[in-house]
């Protein structure tokens, strides 16, 4: 079983609209109910009159009272009607309800029937409107997918692209052409399927092609973007591009042509520069013929006993453009779990296996069916581009190459910090009035949440030093999520300036989770990061989440801080590893970058509204902090922050956040930032807050250890996110109450033993490099308990770790500075429900064995390391490491999503959004994936198979790669 559903963004609405200066009316008022209607029109017709009979259907939501209109063409004239008041306009007509058939419940069907006279002519009528909305539109638009070429195929310039695409139309409508395009325009297109096109590129280069359904009423769709690769002229190709082999060891990449031969072709293939040691012992000499010119075959490359370095080998062949492959020879005392780190990182930087997007960018999984914390797997997080950075950290160590480490930045910063352009009114800030009030809720129907002026709220201490010691008012920090594929159409691509939509390529900046505790993905409302109520209702997705008399199209984003701290953990150890290697000039840049993130990185540090810190209820009278009364120095989690769209009379604001998971904190990047120079933040009491936040994280694992060794759940400052008066005898750690599901509660956030690996492989980090007595004492209890759980035997494969937990008591007692010791916690206790095999989990728990082992020696430690990392080396497959996964969490994709009674909009690709909603509802993507059928089939009942996956989620594959590296680094060096 898998953690689900981690991440909470903004669950009290400060990043909903706000909510400071004046707001921008932009629409009020209740919405109206969609509608939607089917119109069949008959008639009996005696040459000079007729009588028509129409049979109107609802096919949105119910209305009362109701008014259909259309049109003639000719000179008939009524004469009289029933069921209905009859009246006419010229060549109008118009139907209004009576008194006793007004209401019309969605999928009631009503006739209206009239006599009229006639001469000439007598044409059906083109069209009609039922309040106002036209009827006989479809159900929704058509939908269309790519089947040809395949994502990262590489053609010939003036050579065929065979375009395919499987386009479908919604009920009541055809498909009446499909269209073919590339970045540079429309290439052709087709009007009968199956629907193709023969493309011959006439530009060199990376291009992205997709193509666009119109059906017979116009409506409009387009795929998901295919990233291919066209070049110059006939060309050998060569995957992957990069390859690493140690000492006296092999390696083999694949060899085809771009296009088809007319006859024979023998590709050679050579070393053409760069390190001797390595030569071409296997393919040398290939031959293709016009049959299988497509298919790869493999050249191999053997490594000299001794020497270290990268060699350039050229595959050419005559006529065709010649294919390079970059391979790097390392020492072999690396060993066989060094080694292992080359094939899994070679896996997962083959663009083959699916893991990038054309931009680069890592998706969360290869997989697109894919619901837990994204809600589609070609989504990424915040967490997805730290475990890139991280890995190519990793990498630098390895082979001594920092270039894939500073280009990992490089696209974190392009493509998941904000732009000016994103966060463009920012200038407007006021510290002194941060954010106004508005109180999270427990249910996902207890909102909207109304604003509160009056609730008094803090200073932000350090905006000010923020922009003397980088010069600008932005905020640089990753936003947690994106749409990378534009899948959901809202087009908030980074730098965009929030001017783009269905049509924009590239990533798109979304959110998700934004009303209460029991919010679940399942229940979750998607919105674009850029609210100009271009879709939604009127006034965008703004009154979803918060009640107020006006609403103002702004812009807002949120921000995961353990990614952010995992981005700089990583830049710790490229830059300590660098320097080992006497490279350390090569990564200063991209480590400096990593202390200013560091430097902002401090909002989680503070209460959401900046209130004061301890005993903080009720929210009338809890009093607004100045300086840092309002820190508590633990990794929160979230901090957020937003501002209007309009310029001339703009506002903008910031929030921390009061709730504190242990599975956040990140005692190694705060040691990181505290005491490494290359790093240091600039803000002129950060390093100052992160000395403070590396004493209070460790406090935080050790009141909250339980009488196992298991971490129970966290702390907040306010208690159901709305300052409530915390239970009685509930214990307080620096006057912030205990919680243990801080955060969320479907399922309860500290069940998932993931959080225990994630977070105590940073303290085992710690412990590992400093020898910190405080993170040893930690760990030993910890080891201690987790040990027992695990189970694995290397010779079959066969292994299992905790999955779920269950949490009984809480801690003895309160613990604040004056105190100094934690309490024993004889009365919190923790236990294990099931296990799992969980590919990342087990490489996480495996990291953090290593590391403690490492340090303390505890052979115990390093063997259950070793076998788990052994075990899970049987279930490698060609894209990485895979295990079954039954996904019957899946049943909910048909569960309901909340919205309020009256709401109506729309998706950016028409999907309704009403009181009707589900989760599918709102994500017809969803059918156009090859695993929509069987979990629809599941979920809804027609059949009792649970869907079983084998997911490659990019974090999970990176752990793999890096738990095999440090086994590696610490025993094998």
């Amino acid at each position: 079983m898998r953690k689900r559903f981690r991440w909470r963004a903004l669950t009290a609405m400060g990043a909903a609209l706000m909510l400071c200066g004046t707001l921008m009316t932009a629409g009020s008022g209740r919405a109206e109910a969609a509608v939607s209607c089917k119109v069949v029109y008959g008639k009996n017709d005696w040459g000079s009159g007729f009588t028509t009979n129409i049979e109107i259907t609802n096919t949105g939501d119910a209305v009362n009272g109701w008014t259909l209109k259309y049109s003639y063409s000719g000179n008939q004239r009524l004469v009289s009607g029933w069921n209905g008041r009859w009246s006419q306009s010229g060549q109008e007509i118009t139907v209004q309800n009576e008194a006793w058939n007004g209401s019309l419940a969605s999928g009631a069907r009503i006739n209206v029937g009239a006599q009229f006279t006639y001469s000439g002519t007598n044409a059906d009528p083109a069209s009609f409107t039922l309040n106002g909305v036209r009827c006989n539109e479809t159900a929704g638009p058509p939908t269309v997918a790519l089947t040809s070429p395949a994502a990262g195929a590489t053609f010939s310039l003036g050579g065929t692209v065979p375009l395919a695409a499987d386009a479908r139309a919604a009920d009541g409508a055809t498909i009446s052409k499909v269209e073919f395009f590339n970045q540079d325009g429309e290439l052709g297109e087709d009007a009968t399927a199956p629907y193709t096109l023969n493309w011959q590129p006439r530009t060199a280069g990376n291009h992205s092609v997709y193509a666009r359904a119109t059906d017979s009423n116009g409506s409009t769709a387009e795929s998901t973007p295919v990233g291919i690769t066209v070049v110059q002229q006939a060309s050998v190709v060569a995957s992957p591009g990069t390859l690493t082999v140690a000492q006296g060891d092999t390696v083999t990449y694949g060899v085809r042509l771009s296009e088809q031969p007319s006859g024979n072709v023998v590709v050679r293939t050579a070393r053409t520069s760069g390190n001797s040691g390595l030569s071409v012992t296997g393919g040398e000499s290939l031959t293709f013929t016009p049959q299988n010119w497509s298919t790869a075959q493999q050249v191999e490359i053997t490594a000299a006993a001794t020497g270290t370095g990268e060699a350039t080998f050229t595959s050419s062949a005559t006529g065709f453009a010649s294919a390079e492959v970059k391979v790097t020879q390392v020492d072999a005392t690396t060993g066989t779990y060094v080694e292992r780190f080359l094939d899994q990182y070679n896996k997962i930087k083959d663009p083959a296996n699916g893991y990038f997007s054309p931009e680069g960018i890592p998706y969360h999984s290869v997989e697109t069916f894919m619901v837990e914390a994204p809600d589609h797997g070609h989504e990424t997080t915040s967490e997805a581009y730290s475990y890139l950075i991280w890995l190519e950290a990793m990498y630098g160590k390895v082979t001594q190459n920092w270039g894939p480490f500073n280009a990992s930045w490089a696209l974190m910063e392009k493509y998941m910090i904000p732009t000016r352009e994103d966060q463009p009114t920012n200038s407007y800030y006021q510290p002194n009035s941060p954010a106004t009030y508005a109180p999270e809720h427990p249910e996902p129907d207890d909102y909207p949440s109304q604003i509160d002026p009056s609730v008094p709220t803090g200073d932000d201490p350090i905006a000010g030093e923020l922009k003397s010691a980088y010069g600008t008012d932005d905020i640089y920090g990753m936003h947690w999520l994106q749409d990378v594929d534009n899948v959901y159409g809202y087009g908030n691509t980074p730098g965009g300036g929030c001017e783009e939509g269905p049509d924009a390529e590239g990533p798109s900046y979304i959110n998700t989770y934004q009303r209460g505790p029991q919010e679940s993905v399942f229940e979750t409302i998607p919105q674009p990061t850029c609210d100009r109520f271009a879709y939604g209702g009127p006034n965008g997705y703004l009154d979803l989440f918060i009640k107020d008399s006006s609403y103002a199209r702004q812009w807002k984003f949120t921000n995961a801080p353990d990614a952010d701290a995992r981005a700089i953990q990583a830049a710790y150890w490229a830059d300590v590893w660098a320097k080992e290697q006497g490279k350390g000039g090569e990564v200063a840049a991209t480590v400096a970058k990593a202390g200013k993130l560091g430097d902002y990185l401090r909002y989680a540090f503070f209460d959401k509204y900046f209130k004061r810190i301890g005993d903080c209820y009720p929210a009338s009278s809890c009093p607004g902090a100045s300086g840092k009364a309002s820190a508590h120095y633990l990794l929160s989690w979230y901090y957020a922050w937003g501002g209007s769209l309009d310029g001339s009379g703009g506002w903008a604001w910031r929030i921390g956040d009061g709730a504190s998971h242990f599975g956040y904190q990140n005692p190694m990047a705060a040691y990181a930032l505290v005491n490494n120079p290359a790093m240091a933040p600039k803000g002129a009491t950060a390093k100052a807050d992160w000395q403070a936040s590396l004493t209070r994280q460790l406090q935080l694992y050790k009141w909250l250890q339980s009488a196992e060794g298991a971490i129970a759940g966290g702390v907040t400052n306010s208690w159901g996110g709305s300052y409530s008066t915390p239970p009685a005898g509930l214990p307080k750690f620096f006057g912030m109450a205990y919680d243990w599901q801080p955060v969320y509660h479907d399922p309860p956030s500290n069940n998932w033993f993931g959080f225990q690996v994630w977070s105590l492989q940073r303290v085992a980090e710690l412990y590992n490099a400093t020898g910190n007595a405080d993170a040893k004492t930690i760990l030993d209890k910890w080891v201690s308990w987790v040990l027992p759980h695990i189970s694995a035997d290397p010779a079959t494969g066969e292994y299992r770790i905790p999955s779920t937990l269950r949490w009984s008591g809480q801690p003895d007692a309160n613990w604040s500075s004056s105190t100094g010791m934690p309490p024993a916690n004889t009365g919190l206790h923790v236990s294990v429900v099931d296990y799992t095999q969980d590919v990342g989990t087990t490489a996480a728990l495996a990291r953090t064995l290593t590391a403690y082992a490492a340090r303390s020696g505890n052979a115990q430690a390093r063997t259950a390391a070793k076998n788990l990392l052994d075990a899970m080396w049987k279930h490698q497959d060609t894209q990485g490491v895979s295990v079954p996964e039954p996904k019957s969490d899946y049943q909910r994709v048909n569960d309901p999503v909340y919205v309020p009674p009256g709401w109506s909009g729309r998706m950016p690709n028409g999907d309704p959004i009403n009181s009707s909603s589900t989760f599918m509802s709102i994500r017809s993507f969803y059918e156009d994936d090859p695993d929509y059928e069987r979990v629809w089939a599941y979920a809804t009942g027609a059949s009792s198979t649970v869907p079983v996956f084998r997911y490659h989620r990019f974090w999970a594959q990176a752990d793999i790669a890096m738990a095999m590296a440090d086994y590696g680094r610490l025993f094998e060096e």
